[in-house]
């Protein structure tokens, strides 16, 4: 078992950042890719970022390319997702993932956190 905690979300204006971080507890000695998904009002939850068990390899959904940077501290169990350039469709809540493989689907991971809400106002 994983125990994920997210932390870091807020209200910021349009154009601002801020960062996201997931501790992670528990089976940490295992290695697991880690993601970052979101869920709008009334929308499906989608991927946002996923980096590999190694830190090596990441990926971004095509909407917060060159915006969103994914991190992994493998030492310290945590995964820190910089968002800048915050835009009002960048609204929702955000929640981290652990998965046993890579994968961007939301089926694929078993571990997940409680979310925290991002807020991006115009």
């Amino acid at each position: 078992q994983v125990q994920l905690v997210e932390s870091g979300g807020g209200l910021v204006q349009a154009g601002g950042s801020l960062s996201l971080s997931c501790a992670a507890a528990g089976r940490t000695d295992r290695r697991y890719a880690m993601a970052w998904f979101r869920q709008a009002p009334e929308k499906e939850r989608g991927i946002v970022a996923v980096i590999s068990a190694s830190g090596e390899s990441t990926y971004y959904t095509d909407s917060v390319k060159g915006r969103f940077t994914i991190s992994r501290d493998i030492a310290k169990n945590t995964v820190t997702l910089q968002m800048n350039s915050l835009k009002p469709e960048d609204t929702a809540v955000y929640y981290c993932a652990a998965s046993f493989t890579w994968a961007t689907a939301f089926s694929r991971y078993s571990y997940w956190g409680q979310g925290t809400q991002v807020t991006v106002s115009s």
